[in-house]
């Protein structure tokens, strides 16, 4: 079973199961449970051996993996600092300032969009930071929680992978080989990253043509759900600056962690600049470092401001552990999911079928690996895994100077990032789910038919941009951009006519 289609069995499983019964729990651990069945199989081990393999090599494996437990101190901090926000009447106040300032619900959404492009260092920070923040706006405009959760996840990983300087620009730079400068290189991959711009396109355009399809639509004009609970009790005594220095304080905190990881403060030859230690750095350890320094400098500053006692503040702690806990379990769930697969060689096969389909099909070679790449993160849940596969396959098949080595790592980045949006079992978008407080398996089910419609204008793109790669990168980007914009937005409109019948 292992390196064949049955690799993929495990989490296709899991995701349909999520999508059917609308439970994630189950539907992840089941499919986990086919995972160490099929290993067991091939390795003839028995039941002890199934048993030792999801437990001991799968859950305990992962969760003791120094990245996975800094990615999990991380999340505990943020929702720490996220009731401490909150408690401090910082959220209430940005929403009292909000109220003068933000009029409508095109407003509130457009808010959220902008400030979801502005916070692009991490898509973990992304998610729960703009969740925290326009909460109390998008909830006073009836603006459901799904559709927050989908303008978070559509700002989180589609701003951070055409962002120079971000965590996914390091991870990227990190699966170039020795020899060549990574960043230069997911530099010059951007502007054929046609996913992630047409994301943040299709955003502006549903805002500002006013209207939802799909099960979207259910929500959003029920108007039922984004009225949720009533606020806790938080200090009367808030000002919008108990918000604004906490998400500050992380931004510059987390980005000084995050190149202090990387060498920038290394003395000698160990010293880098900045961009070249953003791209060296550990994003999982400075993320930790950035997000505690700024835990513990906005505790002591609500103890000097006396908005909260400190047996208030350490009261915080356990809350914002406590709002983490269904995103924790699902990141442990998914990353166990992902070890069975991995322990299956499900990677191999996908990079088997791409390796065989390059000679064969040239031109249309950025859409395969579009496609390809979808599928993979879609089945496995991680982006990143899937760069790690496919960006190495690019850039052996194709040679320096060559347009569609260029296309075809860009094809790969957006793939991988279509199919993280798209997929339950993804940390971002359990992550978005966390940042809008909303029924993990309502916002996979809205968000869907939005992502699968930018894909497909993205995967006709990508074949124009593979048959006029001839004509020289900067030409074929023209063409191509020019095609795409006019199918995104002959597709909104046609949707939206489909709609009003």
């Amino acid at each position: 079973m292992a390196g064949t289609f049955w690799s993929l069995v495990p989490p296709i499983v899991a995701i349909a199961l999520a999508l059917i019964t609308k439970e994630v729990y189950s539907s992840l651990f089941i499919g986990i449970l086919i995972g160490g069945a099929f290993f067991a199989i091939d390795a003839s081990s028995g039941f002890t051996g199934f048993f030792t393999h999801v437990f001991n090599d799968g859950m305990i494996k992962q969760l003791s993996d120094s990245w996975n437990v800094g990615i999990l101190v991380f999340l505990v901090v943020l929702g720490t600092m996220v009731a401490l926000m909150n408690k401090a009447g910082g959220s209430s106040a940005f929403g009292e300032w909000a109220k003068k300032h933000i009029k409508t619900k095109k407003g509130a959404q457009l808010a959220t969009i902008c400030l979801g492009i502005l916070i692009f260092i991490d898509d973990y920070f992304n998610c729960l930071t703009v969740g925290s923040v326009m909460r109390p706006i998008t909830k006073k405009y009836k603006v459901s929680r799904e559709k927050l959760a989908y303008l978070i996840d559509a700002t989180a990983a589609p701003i951070c992978i055409i962002a120079p300087i971000s965590s996914w620009a390091a991870a990227v730079a990190g699966f170039v080989s020795e020899g060549e400068n990574g960043l230069a290189l997911f530099c010059k991959a951007i502007p054929f990253n046609f996913y992630a711009f047409f994301t943040i396109g299709m955003m502006f355009l549903m805002v500002f043509m006013n209207f939802e399809f799909g099960p979207m639509a259910k929500f959003e004009y029920s108007r039922n759900d984004a009225l949720g609970e009533d606020d806790e009790a938080h200090s009367s005594n808030g000002k919008v600056f108990d918000l604004v220095f906490p998400i500050l304080s992380l931004i510059v905190l987390c980005t000084i962690g995050m190149i202090y990881t990387g060498g920038f403060f290394a003395s000698g030859e160990d010293h880098k600049n900045f961009v070249d230690a953003f791209a060296a750095s550990d994003a999982s350890v400075g993320l930790v470092l950035g997000s505690f320094a700024a835990l513990v400098l906005t505790i002591c500053v609500f103890l000097v401001r006396r908005v909260l006692s400190f047996k208030e503040c350490m009261a915080c702690v356990p809350d914002g552990f406590k709002a983490m806990v269904p995103a924790i379990l699902i990141l442990t769930l998914a990353w166990t999911l992902k070890a069975m697969t991995d322990s299956l060689s499900a990677s191999k096969y996908v990079a088997g079928l791409v390796e065989g389909s390059a000679q064969g099909l040239k031109n249309f070679l950025p859409a395969i690996i579009f496609v390809i790449a979808a599928f993979l993160a879609f089945a496995t849940g991680t982006s990143w895994g899937t760069f790690g596969i496919l960006i190495p396959i690019c850039i052996a098949v194709f040679s320096v100077g060559d347009p569609l080595r260029i296309i075809s790592i860009s094809a790969c980045m957006a793939g991988a990032v279509c199919g993280d949006h798209c997929s339950p079992i993804s940390d971002t978008t359990i992550m978005a789910s966390a940042g809008a407080q909303c029924e993990h398996v309502n916002h996979v089910s809205t968000q869907l038919p939005y992502a699968l419609s930018v894909a497909l204008v993205s995967f006709l793109t990508y074949i124009v941009a593979g048959f006029t790669q001839s004509l020289g990168v900067v030409a074929s980007g023209i063409i191509s951009w020019s095609v795409g914009i006019v199918l995104l937005v002959g597709e909104v409109i046609v949707l939206k006519k489909k709609i009003a019948k």
